[in-house]
Formats: structure tokens, sequence, C-alpha cells
């Protein structure tokens, strides 16, 4: 009997969102995933210094990306980013859309700035609002303003703050004015013929995420969207509910690199 040929796992590349690292973001999905995977877990580069640096923009994040995959030895991967590192993703993809076999958006925290909802605008003109405000207030806020009305904010954990949280608001803070400066190449992203998916949280903010799902729905031509009734931005599925996340990657990246 002919030897079965084995599959080689997937190259993929993870990133979290604004808040979290990336170990513990991805801690249980990686092992969901297990050995099917060589998945890199890479965290953001406005975080890779005390301060983020003076001229950071999403491109920064992007060149970070490449210098990963790069170094990984990845020529062509599957990406996965959540919030802020799903922002990445797709600016990552509209600038080497080659190189990138599936996208997969686990609430991105932007899609570009074209075409906006009112509904969105008035959510990035409450983002505005906090520059400046003590990192207790922002925080609170930054919080509220991405869940749905009437969803209570997920309670810190007890005890002191972890080191890395002191770097947050002014992480965030540059994340935000990156987003109001920077470009999405929206006609890139049309011609983006590899499977995209997009998991939403049903008890985040509608008004934002939901309105960007149906945005992009309307720019990839392969897109999928799977609703999570019962998760937010602050306990999204990846972490939650990883072992259902783990499958609907692994049914994405067969897709997008069918046997």
């Amino acid at each position: 009997m002919a030897a079965t040929k084995e599959r080689p796992r997937w190259h993929a590349i993870l990133l979290p969102g604004g808040v979290l690292p990336a170990e513990p973001a991805y801690k249980s999905l990686l092992a969901e995933l297990g050995s099917d995977a060589d998945a890199r877990i890479k965290d953001l580069e406005v975080y890779a210094a005390d301060r983020p640096p003076p001229d950071f923009s999403i491109d920064t994040e992007v060149r970070g990306i490449a210098r990963m995959a790069d170094e990984a030895g990845f020529n062509r991967f599957h990406l996965v980013g959540y919030s802020g590192g799903g922002a990445s993703s797709l600016a990552f993809t509209a600038a080497h859309g080659d190189r990138v076999l599936s996208l997969a958006l686990l609430e991105p925290a932007w899609a570009g700035n074209e075409g906006l909802s009112p509904e969105e605008e008035e959510v990035r003109r409450n983002f505005r609002s906090l520059a400046g405000r003590p990192p207790a207030e922002f925080m609170a806020n930054f919080t509220k303003y991405q869940l749905k009305p009437g969803v209570n904010p997920p309670t810190p954990p007890e005890g002191p703050p972890p080191p890395w949280m002191a770097k947050r608001p002014g992480g965030l803070t540059a994340f935000l004015h990156a987003f109001d400066e920077g470009r999405l190449d929206l006609e890139r992203l049309r011609a983006f013929k590899r499977p995209v998916y997009f998991a939403l949280g049903g008890l985040s903010n509608p008004n934002y995420y939901g309105r960007m799902a149906e945005r992009l729905a309307g720019v990839f031509p392969d897109f999928t969207l799977e609703t999570y009734p019962n998760r937010h931005h602050f306990d999204p599925p990846h972490r939650i509910e990883p072992a259902k996340v783990a499958s609907a990657l692994r049914q994405l990246w067969l897709r997008a690199e069918p046997t």
C-alpha cells in the first residue's frame, strides 16, 4: 500500500489587539490548533518601545508583519488579526495581497475612512474625544464605545494592573491617530480573491463593528461573516470559544489551500 502523503502544516501569523499582548490573547486558540499549524504570534509594533514611535502609522505595523514573515520563512501565509491587529492585517493585505493566502478578521478596529456610515462616524468622534483623558477614564470610555448599548463592560481583574498596561493609553491613542491619518486601498482589497472570514460579536457595538462588516462584505469578493451571539469585543471568541474559532480557521485555510 502506498504511503499517505502528509499535508504540510499551515503557515499563519496572528496579531492581537491594542490591549492584551499576543501570548495571553492567543494561548487558548493556539492550543486548539495544535500541530496543524505553524502559527506565529506577533505583538504590535506600537508597543516595541516604552512609547509609540513619534512617526507611528499603520504602515509601521505593515512593515512589522512583513519582517516577521520573512524571518519565519513564510513566503505566503494565512493572516489572523483582532482589533488593532485586524486593522493592521487589512492594511497588510492591501499592500501585500500576493503574500496572503487567507485573511481572518476578528473585529478589526479600523477598515479605512471611505464610505463610513453616519453611525461609524459618530463612534469615531467618540474615540477622538478620548485624547488627553486620564488613563482610567480613557480606558473606561474606550471600552464602553465598543459595546452594544446596555452591555456591561468586563470586570477588571483584581490586584495591581500588569506592567504592560501602562503603555496602553498611549499606544491606543497612537492607533486612533494613525486611523484618522491612514488610507486603506479599497481597490486592492476588491482585487483580493482569496477567502476572508469576519468574526462578529453579537454584543459588540453594531453601529461600529456590524456596519464595518457590512462595508467589507461589499469589498471582498469571497467574504464570510460569522456572528458569535454571546461575545463582544472584550470577551472575543478566539479567547472564550477557541475550539469554534479554530474549526472556522481550519475550514478557511482548507478552502484557501485545497488538497
